[in-house]
């Protein structure tokens, strides 16, 4: 089957984007693109079910400050080698 089709200026920069990504021609970069919108129309066959743990913090830690505590640790643990001598 021979089709023409016109793309607008935003897709048509797009597709040669990732022509040139995938090292792909117009022809199958193009229906690569459409068989992946075709099959998201799709109804999902399960829907994505994550299973909460119960995550246990130590007393006086504020997760609301992730960065300063990272920061912290690092800053222990760098202190801890330097006393070893490594």
């Amino acid at each position: 089957m021979r089709s023409t089709i016109t793309l607008e200026e935003d897709v048509a920069r797009q597709v040669r984007e990732l022509m040139r990504e995938r090292g792909t021609g117009f022809k199958q970069t193009i229906n690569d693109l459409l068989r992946r919108g075709l099959r998201a129309d799709a109804p999902a066959s399960e829907p994505y079910v994550v299973e909460p743990f119960h995550a246990t913090i130590r007393p006086g830690v504020d997760l609301d400050k992730a960065l300063a505590l990272a920061a912290a640790l690092e800053d222990d643990e760098l202190i801890r080698k330097v006393s070893v001598g490594k």
